[in-house]
C-alpha cells in the first residue's frame, strides 16, 4: 500500500469517529496551553526587560551602598561630572508620614531624588507633567493607596519629619518598581533638596544610598560599559575589584548580585590596565586620582577608625541578567504543573485510545480479512491518532495564545516593566512539537495490540480484552515503554535545564504516579474480596466493577489523583503561610513597634507611653557593626580563602545587633552555656582584662560562618575593635513580630557603644494606636511605628497575590483532569454498555443501573480524592519545612473539602459520561453492542 492510499484510507475510516477521536485528544490541549503561555509570557517579559533595562535601572550605569558614600566616591563623582557624565542622586528609607489636616500616620517608602532621574523613562503622575515641579516648590507625590489610608487629597499637606509638604498628586508608572511595592509601603517621591530640611536621616537609620549614571554614546555599549564599570570598581576599591576579577577568571565563583565580589582579598594586586576604549572614563576618573592615592584603603577592616562603606557598580546588563534569572526561575517552577498537565493529558490520551482501538475490532478484522498486513494496519491506526493530536496540540497551542493575553492582568503588579505581548514563535513551536509527540507516544502503547487482532474476529466475536492481547515481553511494547519514559525524563530536563533537577522532578512524578497506582491496585484487591452478600445490590455491583474484566480504577485514580494533589498541595502551603503569620502575630510581645528610636529618645518615649497606660513589653538596644576578623584571620583573608566554604554574605552584611543578660520568647538555646550572671562576669573581667567578650550566635549564621563553640570573633563597631568569644548557640523564631536577632552580646561589650532602640508597646487596637502615632510623630520625627495588624494584613495580601498564578495553574491542572476523566470512563463504555444491557434484561430499572454506576464512581472518586490529598500533605510538608523552613500545620478540613469536590465531579463526570448504559432499551444497546 503506498502512503498516499494509507493516508486516503485513514480520512476516510476515520469519518465514524473523528469526534471521539477528538475528544480524547483534546486531553494533550490544556497541557500543551499550560506550557504554551508559561513560555510565551516568560518570553515576553524577558524580551521586554532587555527593551527596558535601562528604564529598570534609571540610567547606564548605578552606583549602590547601604550607607553614605565614602568621600572617595563623592571625589570620584566630582571628576565624571566636569567630563560630561550626569549623575543623578537616589536615597530611599522608611519613614512616617503625618498627613494634615486630617491626622493620619502612616509608615511609607521614601524616595528623594535629584535632578535628572531618570534619565531613562518617565515618572507618571496625576496631573499629567506635575513632575517638572518637584526640585523647584517643597511638594511631594503618592502613592494613591496613601491617600486612602491617610483620609486625605491632593492639596493637603503632608509632613515628612520636620518638614511640610503639599499633596501636588498622585504617582503612576515609575521606572524601575513594581507596583506590588505599594503593599508593603505606600511610595513618597520628593526632591533631595529638601532631605536635610527633614532631618530624618540620623545615627544609625537605615537607607539605601544610589548613584544612577548616564554615559556618553560612546561608552553606551554593553561591551564598554562593562569595562567602565570594571575601572570605577578599581578606582573605588581597587583590592575588592581585583578579587572580583580573579573570582570571574575562575568562572564566576563566589559572584554576588550585581557582579560584586564577596570580599577584597588580603594581598591583591592594584595596578590599573588601561583599554582603549576607555579613554573617556580614564580622563574623567583621572583626576581623582590625588585624592585616590591619599585615601586610605578601603578594603581594610578598620580603617582610621572608619567603617568601610560596600559600594557596587550595576550595569544594564547586571539588571538584565538578574531580572532575567528570576523571570527563568519562575517560569522553570510553574512549567512543573504544566508538565504534570501534560503528563495527565497523555494518560487521557492512552485510555481514549485504548477505547478507541476496543470499537475498530471489528473493522481491522475485516481489513486483515482483505488482505491488509498488521504493520499496514498499525500504520492507518498511527496516522489517524498523530493527526488527532496534531488537532489537539494546535487547539492547546492557540487556548495557550489566549492565556498569555490574560496573565499580565493576573502578575503585573510583580513586574517593574510594561510588558509588551507579541506571539513568541520558538515557545509555540515547541509546545506544538511536544503535544504531538506526547499524544503519539502515549498512543502507542494501546495501538500496538491492534497487530495481533486475528481476521477470524471478523466472524467470531470474543471480549475486548480477549480480542486484544498484550503480551508483557513483546519487544514494540517494551520499546515503546522504554520510549515513553525517556521521552518524559528527556522533556523535564529539557525544560529545566539541569540533569539533576529534572532527575529529581522525574523521580517525583514517577513517585507520585506510583503511589496512584498502587492505591488504585490495593482498591482493585479489596473490592475483589470485600464484598458482601448482605451488601444492596446495586453497592455490590458497583464495587465488582472496580475488579472486573476493563475497569478504569486505574487510570480514574491517576488523573483524579493528580488533580487532587496539585490543587491540595497549593492551597496546603498558602493556608500554613498565613497561619504562620497570624500565630506569630498573635504570640508577639506587644502590637506596636518604635523603631529609630535615639539614644536621648528612649526615656521621653517611655514616659509618654506609660502617661497613656500604654505599657512597654521591650527596649531592645541596637548597635551597628561588621565583622573585622575569624579567630585571628581577617575577612579579606577569608573570603580569598577558597578552600573553606563559607556564606559571602555572612561575612560582608552589616549587624544590628543587641546585648542583654537572658534569653527571649523567641529563641531557644541549642548548644553551650548562656551568660553567667553580672557579677561573676565583673569577677572575671577583673581578674582578666582583656579576655574576649561573650557573645550568642544563631545556630545558622554560626554554620553560615563555619564558626563553632570558642571560635572568636573581632568586631568592627562603628570604628572601634571588639573581641569575642562563642559561647552559645540559638535558634531563633525570625517570624515572630519583635526585635530579633543574629548576635547578641554580653551588656558590658557594647553598653558605651553609640546605639540606638526598639520599643514595642501594648495599644488598644484603634483609634488609640492613630492618636499614639499621630503625637509621636509629631514630637519625635525621625521615629518609626509600625502597627503589627498592618503588617498581618499586608503579608496576607502579598501571599494571596502570590499564590493567585500559582491556583489558577492548580484549577487549570483540575480543568485538565476533566477530559482524562472522559477519556477513562469512555474507555470501558462497551463494556458497561454489555453489564447494562444484562442488568436491564434481567429486570433491572433505570435507578438500579444509575445507582450501580454512582456507587462505582463514588469509589473511584474517593480513593483518587484520598489519594492525592495524602500526596498534598506530604509534598505540602516537604516545601513548608525544607523551603520555607517553617513546621507544617496542615488545614484538614478546607483539604478534606477539596476532596470532597474531586469526588461529587468524578460522580458527576461518570454518570454524564455513561448515561446511555442506562438511557437506553435493551434491544438498542444490544445492537450498539
Amino acid at each position: 500500500m503506498t502512503t498516499q492510499a494509507l493516508l486516503r484510507l485513514a480520512w476516510r475510516e476515520s469519518r465514524t469517529a473523528r469526534r471521539r477521536l477528538a475528544l480524547y485528544m483534546s486531553s494533550i490541549a490544556f497541557g500543551v496551553a499550560a506550557l504554551v503561555a508559561i513560555d510565551s509570557f516568560a518570553g515576553n517579559v524577558t524580551r521586554s526587560i532587555r527593551e527596558q533595562s535601562r528604564t529598570l535601572l534609571g540610567g547606564d550605569m548605578a552606583l549602590q551602598a547601604r550607607a553614605a558614600f565614602p568621600a572617595v566616591v563623592d571625589t570620584l563623582l566630582d571628576s565624571l561630572r566636569a567630563d560630561n557624565i550626569a549623575t543623578s542622586r537616589v536615597t530611599t528609607f522608611a519613614s512616617m508620614a503625618l498627613a494634615e489636616p486630617s491626622g493620619g500616620t502612616r509608615l511609607v517608602q521614601v524616595r528623594a531624588v535629584s535632578p535628572g532621574y531618570p534619565f531613562y523613562g518617565e515618572i507618571e503622575t496625576v496631573p499629567a507633567n506635575a513632575w517638572a515641579r518637584v526640585h523647584r516648590e517643597s511638594i511631594v507625590f503618592v502613592d494613591p493607596s496613601l491617600l486612602v489610608a491617610l483620609n486625605a487629597s491632593v492639596g493637603d499637606s503632608l509632613r515628612l519629619g520636620q518638614k511640610m509638604f503639599a499633596i501636588a498628586g498622585t504617582l503612576g508608572n515609575v521606572p524601575g518598581d513594581a507596583g506590588i511595592t505599594a503593599v508593603i509601603g505606600p511610595r513618597v517621591y520628593l526632591s533631595d533638596t529638601w532631605l536635610d530640611a527633614t532631618a530624618l536621616l540620623k545615627f544609625g537609620s537605615r537607607a539605601e544610598y544610589d548613584v544612577v549614571l548616564r554615559l556618553p554614546a560612546t561608552l553606551a555599549a554593553p561591551a564598554t560599559a562593562k569595562r567602565v564599570a570594571r575601572d570605577l570598581r578599581r578606582r573605588i576599591d581597587p583590592k575588592a575589584a581585583a578579587l572580583q576579577e580573579a573570582q570571574e577568571a575562575r568562572g564566576g565563583e563566589g559572584r554576588g548580585p550585581g557582579g560584586d565580589a564577596d570580599g577584597p582579598p588580603a594581598d591583591a594586586p592594584t595596578t590599573v590596565t588601561k583599554t582603549t576604549d576607555t579613554k573617556v572614563a580614564d580622563t574623567a576618573v583621572k583626576n581623582a586620582a590625588p585624592a585616590l592615592a591619599s585615601a586610605p584603603d578601603p578594603a581594610s577592616g578598620l580603617v582610621s577608625g572608619v567603617v568601610r562603606t560596600r559600594v557596587r557598580v550595576r550595569t544594564v546588563e547586571d539588571t538584565e541578567r538578574d531580572f532575567t534569572e528570576s523571570v527563568a526561575r519562575l517560569a522553570d517552577f510553574l512549567s512543573i504543573i504544566g508538565l504534570i498537565a501534560l503528563l495527565l493529558g497523555g494518560i487521557g490520551v492512552a485510555s481514549g485510545v485504548n477505547a478507541f482501538v476496543s470499537a475498530k475490532i471489528d473493522t481491522v478484522a475485516v481489513l486483515r480479512c482483505l488482505g491488509a498486513t498488521s504493520r499496514q494496519v498499525l500504520a492507518l491506526y498511527v496516522v489517524q491518532s498523530a493527526a488527532m493530536g496534531l488537532v489537539g496540540a494546535i487547539a492547546g497551542t492557540l487556548l495557550g495564545v489566549a492565556i498569555q493575553f490574560l496573565l499580565p492582568g493576573v502578575v503585573s503588579d510583580f513586574l517593574p516593566i510594561d510588558i509588551e505581548l507579541a506571539l513568541e514563535p520558538r515557545p509555540l513551536i515547541l509546545g506544538l512539537a511536544t503535544g504531538v509527540w506526547v499524544s503519539l507516544v502515549f498512543a502507542m502503547r494501546p495501538l500496538l495490540a491492534l497487530r495481533r487482532v486475528s481476521p477470524l474476529q471478523a466472524i467470531r466475536r470474543e471480549m475486548d480484552n480477549a480480542a486484544l492481547p498484550r503480551e508483557w515481553k513483546d519487544p514494540a511494547r517494551l520499546t515503546v515503554d522504554a520510549l515513553l519514559v525517556s521521552s518524559i525524563v528527556g522533556i523535564v530536563v529539557s525544560r529545566i535545564g539541569s540533569l539533576r533537577q529534572g532527575l529529581y522532578i522525574s523521580a517525583a512524578i514517577g513517585g507520585a504516579v506510583l503511589v496512584l497506582w498502587i492505591a488504585a491496585t490495593l482498591l482493585i484487591a479489596a473490592a475483589r474480596r470485600s464484598t458482601r452478600p448482605s451488601w444492596p445490590f446495586e453497592l455490590r455491583q458497583g464495587i465488582a466493577n472496580l475488579h472486573r474484566p476493563a475497569n478504569q480504577t486505574r487510570a480514574v485514580t491517576l488523573a483524579l489523583g493528580f488533580g487532587a494533589f496539585l490543587l491540595s498541595t497549593v492551597y496546603l502551603v498558602q493556608a500554613n503561610l498565613l497561619s504562620r503569620v497570624q500565630a506569630t502575630s498573635a504570640g508577639s510581645a506587644g502590637n506596636l513597634l518604635f523603631f529609630d528610636v535615639q539614644d536621648d529618645q528612649a526615656a521621653p518615649l517611655d514616659s509618654l507611653l506609660r502617661a497613656r497606660q500604654h505599657p512597654i513589653v521591650q527596649q531592645t538596644p541596637i548597635v551597628t557593626m561588621r565583622i573585622d576578623a575569624l579567630n585571628g584571620r581577617s575577612v579579606s583573608a577569608l573570603t580569598a580563602d577558597t578552600s573553606a566554604r563559607r556564606a559571602g554574605w555572612a561575612l560582608r552584611r552589616e549587624y544590628r545587633s543587641t546585648y542583654r543578660d537572658s534569653l527571649v520568647g523567641s529563641e531557644s538555646l541549642v548548644a553551650g552555656k548562656w551568660f553567667a550572671d553580672s557579677s561573676t562576669r565583673a569577677k572575671r573581667r577583673a581578674t582578666v582584662p582583656d579576655a574576649p567578650f561573650e557573645v550568642s550566635f544563631e545556630r545558622d549564621l554560626a554554620t553560615d560562618l563555619g564558626i563553632a563553640l570558642g571560635d572568636t570573633v573581632t568586631w568592627n563597631v562603628q570604628g572601634v575593635p571588639i573581641t569575642t568569644i562563642v559561647t552559645s548557640l540559638r535558634t531563633v523564631n525570625f517570624a515572630r513580630f519583635e526585635a530579633n536577632f543574629f548576635v547578641v552580646f554580653v551588656p558590658e561589650a557594647l553598653r558605651r557603644a553609640p546605639q540606638q532602640y526598639v520599643v514595642v508597646a501594648n495599644v488598644p487596637t484603634g483609634p488609640a494606636i492613630a492618636a499614639v502615632q499621630r503625637d509621636i510623630v509629631r514630637r519625635f520625627p525621625n521615629i518609626s511605628s509600625l502597627d503589627l495588624t498592618l503588617v498581618r494584613q499586608t503579608i496576607g495580601a502579598i501571599v494571596n497575590r502570590v499564590t493567585l498564578a500559582i491556583r489558577f495553574l492548580g484549577l487549570f491542572s483540575l480543568a485538565m483532569g476533566v477530559p482524562v476523566l472522559f477519556s477513562a470512563v469512555a474507555a470501558t463504555r462497551r463494556a458497561r454498555l454489555r453489564e447494562g444491557v444484562l442488568l436491564r434484561t434481567l429486570g433491572a430499572s433505570r435507578a438500579q443501573v444509575a445507582r450501580v454506576l454512582l456507587a462505582e464512581y463514588g469509589a473511584l472518586g474517593a480513593l483518587g480524592a484520598l489519594t492525592g490529598m495524602v500526596l498534598a500533605f506530604a509534598g505540602a510538608w516537604g516545601l513548608t519545612r525544607f523551603v520555607f523552613k517553617d513546621p507544617f500545620d496542615p488545614a484538614i478540613g478546607p483539604t478534606f473539602a477539596i476532596a470532597a469536590g474531586m469526588l461529587l465531579l468524578t460522580m458527576a463526570i461518570g454518570l454524564l459520561t455513561s448515561r446511555d448504559v442506562y438511557k437506553e432499551t435493551p434491544m438498542a444497546a444490544i445492537r450498539e453492542a
